[in-house]
């Protein structure tokens, strides 16, 4: 969890706590790695947990919190106390700082207070320039129609992402009814996202980790739900809350949507820093790009988020070509990935990403060249990449 910094909280108060902890959800710089409801254990806590800031709510008996402040500080100098309190009383604040806490945070504790404190605990962790240096990439990819091969190119995309060393990839699967992300990557999982969308606010790292299935290449994926009962089961705010932990825990997230455009897949686009709307050179599917580009110009920043993203390129059934297909829907084309009807299929059937099928294959190193793209810093740099990689795959194709 490269500039993250990892958080512990004591409060014996149950509903004070837990509306301390729904503030926390989605913030990506934040993870929170234990919570305590006793006074008495916090300071072991912190002692075997090492984290970087440990939150004090001192309401319940300001004595006994004051005294943990100290011996908090006193024995784990690396953690940055923030002491929380509903009290006004200078007295009061000036007893906290001087048992040593970095910060004051009035209850109920407001959002801006709380990411300006954390911005001055992560300047000093990692300096003025590296505490904002790398987020986590969010990359929803959806089809304009079924059957144009999202899935295939989300996984693989995914296990290239993952095949650099500086990254850390998940792929979570979205296509709740009919998502075969878990076949493709010849896993059986042991938990689903609606299992970890229902005990999210009970995850720790570790626990999150645990939570999802490892796959060789180094991709992590969370499957659609088993059960077609269990769709129902996950809502756009859960998916909200999940995407919000694990961009705390990866660089890259890619996510596999449906076709449906259900308040889940709408979230997730929201959500997501790169949306790849993939498609193939005929009328149908580029009516559709048509169609979806009209009402993402009706979202709020939605259509400069979208890349159009031609799949299975170059086949010899008549497509539409690349200049035709630009004048349809009036847009220029971000990637396009060749056919390779031969190696797609097998590493399908064969269950294993097409790193492993086929790592010569256009159709491979078409998609490397896309994760390269997309999985810099900065997007300006990717599209630039972009670009080149066009050129090289199309040289001497549009005539």
């Amino acid at each position: 969890m490269s500039n993250v910094l990892r958080l512990a909280i004591v409060d014996p108060q149950d509903s004070t706590r837990e509306e301390l902890k729904r503030l926390l959800l989605g913030l990506e710089m934040i993870w929170l790695d234990a919570e305590c409801s006793r006074y008495e254990f916090f300071a072991d806590v912190v002692a075997q947990t090492n984290p970087d800031i440990g939150v004090v709510a001192i309401d319940h008996d300001p004595e006994k919190a004051l005294e943990l402040v100290a011996r908090v500080t006193q024995n784990s100098p690396d953690c940055a106390v923030f002491v929380v309190s509903s009290s006004k009383d200078g007295n009061l604040i000036l007893q906290a700082m001087r048992a040593g806490a970095k910060e004051f945070l009035p209850q109920p504790v407001r959002i801006d207070d709380l990411l300006t404190a954390i911005a001055r605990i992560s300047e000093r962790k990692f300096g003025r320039g590296e505490s904002k240096a790398r987020g986590s990439q969010v990359i929803a990819m959806i089809g304009v129609t079924g059957g144009v091969g999202v899935s295939t190119l989300a996984v693989n995309l995914g296990c290239a992402l993952a095949r650099n060393e500086k990254n850390t990839a998940a792929l979570v699967d979205l296509d709740l009814c009919l998502g075969d992300a878990d076949v493709l990557l010849d896993t059986i999982p042991d938990y689903t996202i609606v299992d970890v969308a229902q005990n999210v606010t009970r995850l720790d790292y570790s626990l999150l980790k645990r939570s999802l299935t490892k796959h060789s290449s180094g991709l992590f994926l969370l499957p659609r739900p088993v059960q077609l009962e269990d769709v129902s089961l996950l809502s756009a705010e859960d998916l909200q809350r999940v995407i919000g932990l694990l961009k705390a825990t990866f660089t890259h997230l890619v996510l596999d949507l449906s076709k449906a455009f259900t308040p889940v897949d709408m979230m997730a686009l929201e959500m997501a820093h790169h949306v790849l709307l993939v498609t193939q050179l005929d009328l149908p599917c580029l009516r559709n790009v048509v169609r979806l580009m009209m009402s993402f110009q009706n979202m709020e920043g939605m259509s400069d988020k979208v890349k159009i993203i031609v799949n299975r390129s170059g086949m010899e059934n008549g497509q539409i070509t690349l200049k035709k297909a630009q004048e349809i829907i009036s847009r220029e084309i971000f990637w396009q990935v060749p056919n390779d009807y031969r190696a797609c299929s097998e590493a399908r059937n064969n269950g294993v990403p097409l790193l492993e099928q086929a790592p010569r294959s256009a159709v491979t190193q078409s998609i490397l060249q896309l994760a390269e793209a997309l999985g810099g810093e900065k997007d300006k740099e990717g599209e630039k990449k972009a670009g080149r990689g066009l050129f090289r795959l199309w040289a001497g194709k549009s005539g």
